[in-house]
Order: C-alpha cells, then sequence, then structure tokens
C-alpha cells in the first residue's frame, strides 16, 4: 500500500524543519518517490504556508520569520534518534523542536534503520560530534532487540531521555528518564466508548513489533477481562508481518472477518491508522461494513480520519510526549543540580476523537458474510 499524502507530507515537513532546508532530490531519495511527487507535495505545503520553495531546495518556514541563527558549537546540540518510516514518531519530533530551539539548541535528527539494535550507532556518530544529550526512540522490535540495548543506554556519559519507551523494572534502563503516552488508558478509552454504545463483543487486532504494540496487547486482554460489560473478546494480529515474535496460534493470525464471525463480535479496536485503514477495505471485501455491521476504533489517529469513513481513533499526545521529552532533557542540561536529580517518569493520558466509523449495534446483521 503506498504512504498517505499526507504522512508523507507531514515527513517531508519533518526533514525540513529538522536540517533548516534540504534539496527536493534528497528528500525524493529517502521518501523513494519521484522529484516530480516531492515538488507536488512541496508546493502544496508552500501554499499553506508549511514551507519556503527555492530554485531546487526547500526551506523551513519558521526561519523566514527570524533573523539567521549564528552556527551553534557542538555542545548547544541535542541529537534526536528515531526510526526510518515512523510517521508517529516524527510528529513526537515535531513537540521536542519547538522547545529545544525556544532554548537556543540545535536538533541533529538521526534516522535509524529498522534493523534491531539500529540506534547504537547514530547515537553514539552523535556523541563523538559533541552532542549535550539525546532524545531516543528505539524501535525495538522484539523483546531481544530491546535487552540487548540496555547496557549502552544505561552507560551514556550525557543526559538521555527516553520517548515512548517505558523501562522495565529492574532492568539496567529503569535509572532513566522516559515520557511515555498511557497506552492503557487509550486503551480504555475505546472499550468505553463501544460498551456505552452498547457493544458486548469486541475484537482487538494489534501490532506485536514495538513496545507500544505489547502494551496495547496487555492492555486490551487486561481490561476486556476485567470490564463485567465485556461478554467476549478475542486478539489477533493486525497484519501477519506485525509479529515479530512467533509463532502465533491459528486464531492469533486469522482475518479480521473471520474472528468477527467465529466471535460474533459487533466492534473492533485496530492497531495502527495504516494497518486500520487496511483491515476496513478488507473487511468491505467479504461483505463486513463499517459501521453498519462492525463498530472500528483506530489507535493512534495519525491517519484515521482520512479514510472514506472517517475512523474514531484514539490519539496519543505524540507532539506533548516530544515536548515534555525536551524539558526533561533541558533540566538535566541546564539546571544547577540537574544531572542530580531523580529520575523521573512521565505519563500523559491520550484523548478519543469520535467519527463515523462507531454507531450502536443493529442486532439484525452476521458479522463476516462472506468467506
Amino acid at each position: 500500500m503506498r504512504e498517505p499524502v499526507e504522512v508523507r507530507r507531514q515527513r517531508i515537513l519533518a526533514a525540513v524543519e529538522s536540517r533548516g532546508s534540504a534539496r527536493v532530490s534528497e528528500l525524493a531519495d529517502e521518501l523513494e518517490v519521484s522529484v516530480v511527487t516531492v515538488r507536488r507535495d512541496v508546493e502544496e505545503l508552500a501554499r499553506e504556508g508549511r514551507l519556503r520553495r527555492g530554485h531546487g531546495v526547500v526551506r523551513s518556514a519558521l526561519a523566514a520569520h527570524t533573523r539567521p541563527a549564528p552556527r551553534t558549537p557542538a555542545g548547544d546540540t541535542v541529537a534526536v534518534v528515531v526510526p526510518e518510516r515512523h510517521t508517529y514518531l516524527y510528529e513526537v519530533l515535531y513537540g521536542a523542536r519547538s522547545v529545544l530551539q525556544a532554548a537556543g539548541l540545535r536538533i541533529a535528527l538521526h534516522i535509524a534503520p529498522l534493523a534491531g539494535g539500529s540506534e547504537r550507532a547514530p547515537a553514539e556518530r552523535a556523541l563523538a560530534d559533541g552532542a549535550a544529550g539525546l532524545l531516543l526512540a528505539p524501535r525495538w522490535r522484539t523483546r531481544a532487540d530491546e535487552e540487548a540495548d540496555h547496557a549502552w543506554l544505561a552507560a551514556l556519559d550525557v543526559p538521555a531521555v527516553l520517548m515512548e519507551r517505558r523501562p522495565a523494572p529492574g532492568t539496567a534502563l529503569h535509572a532513566m528518564d522516559s515520557v511515555c503516552s498511557d497506552h492503557a488508558h487509550g486503551v480504555r478509552l475505546a472499550v468505553e466508548h463501544l460498551v456505552g454504545l452498547g457493544h458486548r463483543r469486541i475484537v482487538f487486532a494489534t501490532r506485536d513489533d514495538s513496545p507500544t504494540a505489547r502494551t496495547l496487547r496487555a492492555a486490551c486482554a487486561h481490561i476486556a477481562r476485567a470490564h463485567p460489560l465485556v461478554e467476549k473478546w478475542a486478539w489477533t494480529l493486525s497484519t501477519p508481518e506485525a509479529g515479530r515474535d512467533g509463532p502465533y496460534p491459528a486464531a492469533q493470525t486469522a482475518p479480521l472477518h473471520r474472528v468477527l464471525r467465529e466471535t460474533g463480535a459487533t466492534a473492533a479496536v485496530l492497531h495502527g491508522d495504516v494497518d486500520a485503514l487496511m483491515l476496513v477495505q478488507q473487511l468491505a471485501d467479504h461483505g463486513v461494513r463499517v459501521p453498519q455491521d462492525c463498530s472500528v476504533v483506530a489507535y493512534d489517529d495519525v491517519v484515521a480520519g482520512l479514510g472514506t469513513t472517517p475512523l474514531t481513533a484514539v490519539a496519543p499526545p505524540k507532539a506533548e510526549v516530544g515536548r515534555a521529552a525536551a524539558e526533561l532533557l533541558l533540566q538535566r542540561l541546564g539546571t544547577a543540580g540537574g544531572e542530580r536529580a531523580p529520575v523521573r517518569r512521565v505519563e500523559l493520558l491520550p484523548a478519543l476523537s469520535v467519527r463515523g466509523s462507531t454507531r450502536a449495534p443493529t442486532g439484525d446483521r452476521e458479522t463476516g458474510r462472506t468467506e
């Protein structure tokens, strides 16, 4: 599936704003699209006042309202390490950027490949270049990936804050600052919304290849089991490639329309947005209409509202996570005794945006009419 236009444009904004300027040809290579496509996106972003165009060069619109800043020394640089092709974390980056630039610090953005352990090399390069601090969001596709990073992260000799990553108790990273969304609260918002509409049987389809995905899966199970009005629930992978720690039982890799039919479910919570939009299309292919036959709540709310049927979605406070992480890092870097301050765990609550994909069950339909 091709990347949604708005997602691609957000990635262009993130790249340009982090560097101040970028060549159109370079952006095309990074996004793996044609130069013509990037030019078209840039023209639209420039029309909206979000970018400035030049001859083959794109510049941040923010720079138009400020005098050119002198080149800052390496000690005034904060490195941000995020995985490639992760639009959720690019939104986190926007929030961090606003705080750090207001403090006179420059961001050095490092994009880590999706392979396990790939964040270490860019982080070490940033430190060799003299970065004063780090903001990190390791991909951690598996628990083994996470555990393999514990030693070098715990040994960092500059202030560092984890974004959307919650160090496990008793590990070497438990003494590391972190800022996260409270994803369990987000799941509860989704369940309470569906139960409030009258749904009593719910299917959860999530990824299982990141700390957030695994947190969501655990929260789905805990909340569904404990809720007095949830009669039946099931969990399955949102896509076959979303599970890296398998193997999984057949019931946890079955197509969503089949799980809905077998459980009699009238609602589903789907993680993340792109997977949710694709799953809604697949449901339609099998005669399951959203929301008439199945109400859907997506989790992430990056592109959920752009579907043919805009999806009700739980929205973690992405930009706020970035801002809070940057503020935490600034305290370590700049305040008296900052290095001796207690380690902090910051959790921010998601919100629910209700759109057209949820409604009360009709009670007169058969889920998944075709195979």
